[in-house]
Parts: structure tokens; C-alpha cells; sequence
């Protein structure tokens, strides 16, 4: 695909960055970003040729901004803290479209500002556009070798993990042993890790999961180099993720953190 030009909706962590340097390299010559107060990092504002900022919930501003920057690809790239989806400062484009919903939640949320996009001539792109050399493939991907029991404690996760994002709970599930000890929901995955973490006392699994239909615009499972460091500071020693549908945020990176924090990573 042959894009001159994006208009990237940023929020927080690496994740952002890592899209600016690989649609450079896929030939991308102009990048408008979209920067939230409090959200995207500011040092990223030097990789893009214009900025527009805005606070969560202007979605005028954002749609004004995405128009403006003559880009007709957006794509959405790191994290908005959940409860900031629930103290918005809606303008009014934003409250006539939150009227509309009857479920208020990340999907519903990000998929009606995607609608709004695409009225105004902008088609959001793949969160995982650019980035097919980052996502997880089956099998041992890095960190030690698993004997055969923990991989089945990864598979009884990732069964339990699916179920869970089935029923729009949470994607990830802490176990060990064959037991449950966490599962994720609005407090988000670095609480639901330390959680199972302590419960597990060492030697605890998490699996992170894709839900079904998940929506790859703007809701992909990730895995980098903090959910590393928070899984070691939990005491978990293998971590297994969907192969396909798991971004590693920053493949190379990832794997070194792995390797130095003896955590393994498994594609299910």
C-alpha cells in the first residue's frame, strides 16, 4: 500500500513512535499528528512534520485536524488511560456522537470516532499497519525454553483468556498450576498482572488474547518492554500471546528485555 501521507492519533507509550519510524521506512513522506494533553509524549511531536493538540474529548478538534492535514489515511496508535474514556471534556461534536451510543466503551467509543473519520474523507487504517515484522508468530519467541506442563498452563490461559474477551471482560488472565489467580477488567493489564503476580508468589503465567472481532483499528493486544519489567516485578515467568494478532512493541527490543529478565515469551 502507497501512502504519501498519515494522519496518526497518538497516546501514550512506545508504540507511536515505533509507527512514525516504520511508515518512514515504508515510504511515507509526511506525518500529521493528533496529540492529547497528558498523552502522547511529547518528545514525539519532533518526529512528525505537524502537530495538532488537543485534549480527550474534542472530537471536532480532531476531526478539523485530520481535514486540515490532507492526509485521507489516519491510524490510531498507543494507549488512552482507561478512565479517561470516562472523564471526558466532550465538545459538542463529541456529545452528539456519545448520545448515539448505547454501550460507552473503548470499542464503541473509537469505532464511532472511525465512522466520523470516514465521513470526513479519512479511512483509519489497521493499527498494525507497517508493522507485519512485529507481530508474534507461534511457538517460543524468546526468553528460556518452557518444559511441557508450563506450556499447558499457557494453553488452560488461553482458552480461559479467549472466554473472557468473548464476554468483554478483560483479555488477560494470570495462572498458575492450573488455577486461575487474575483476570483482567477496567483496572487494565499491568494491575491485573502485579494482582496475579502476588497471589502466585512466583512462577505464575499471564496470556493475553484478541477478543472476538476484535476491531485491529484501534484495539490491538501488545506486549513490550514495560509489560516485561511489571511481569518481573510479579514474579511471572512466561508470557503467552495470541500468534497474529499480538503486536511486540518492537520485536528486537522486546526479546533482549526477555532474554535479560529470563521471562519467556510464547506465540499460542
Amino acid at each position: 500500500m502507497a501512502i504519501d501521507s498519515l494522519f496518526l492519533i497518538a497516546g501514550s507509550g512506545d508504540y507511536p513512535r515505533l509507527v512514525i519510524e516504520s511508515a518512514r521506512s515504508a515510504g511515507v513522506r509526511r506525518v500529521a499528528l493528533a496529540a492529547f494533553d497528558g498523552e502522547t509524549p511529547p518528545e514525539l511531536k519532533q518526529l512528525a512534520d505537524e502537530v495538532y493538540p488537543m485534549k480527550v474529548g474534542q472530537l471536532g478538534k480532531l476531526l478539523d485536524a485530520a481535514k486540515k492535514s490532507g492526509a485521507t489515511k489516519a491510524m490510531m496508535a498507543g494507549q488512552l488511560a482507561p478512565g479517561n474514556l470516562f472523564d471526558l471534556r466532550p465538545d459538542l461534536r463529541a456529545l452528539v456522537l456519545l448520545a448515539r451510543l448505547k454501550e460507552r466503551n473503548a470499542g464503541t467509543l473509537f469505532g464511532a470516532v472511525a465512522a466520523e473519520l470516514a465521513l470526513a474523507g479519512v479511512e483509519l487504517l489497521p493499527a498494525t499497519t507497517f508493522l507485519g515484522d512485529h507481530m508474534a508468530g507461534k511457538g517460543h519467541l524468546a526468553g528460556p525454553r518452557l518444559t511441557p506442563r508450563h506450556i499447558e498452563d499457557l494453553e488452560f490461559g488461553f482458552r480461559l483468556a479467549k472466554e473472557c474477551s468473548r464476554l468483554e471482560i478483560g483479555q488477560t488472565v494470570i495462572v498458575k498450576n492450573g488455577t486461575v489467580l487474575a483476570v483482567e477488567a477496567f483496572e487494565g493489564t499491568n494491575d491485573a498482572i502485579r494482582r496475579g503476580g502476588k497471589l502466585g508468589s512466583g512462577g505464575s503465567s499471564m496470556v493475553k488474547v484478541s477478543k472476538p472481532g476484535q476491531d485491529m483499528r484501534f484495539d490491538v493486544p501488545v506486549v513490550g518492554t514495560t509489560t516485561l519489567e511489571i511481569a518481573a516485578e510479579a514474579k511471572i515467568h512466561a508470557i503467552g500471546v495470541e500468534a497474529g494478532s499480538t503486536l511486540l512493541l518492537d520485536r528486537a527490543k522486546v526479546a533482549r528485555a526477555a532474554d535479560a529478565l529470563a521471562i519467556t515469551i510464547y506465540g499460542l
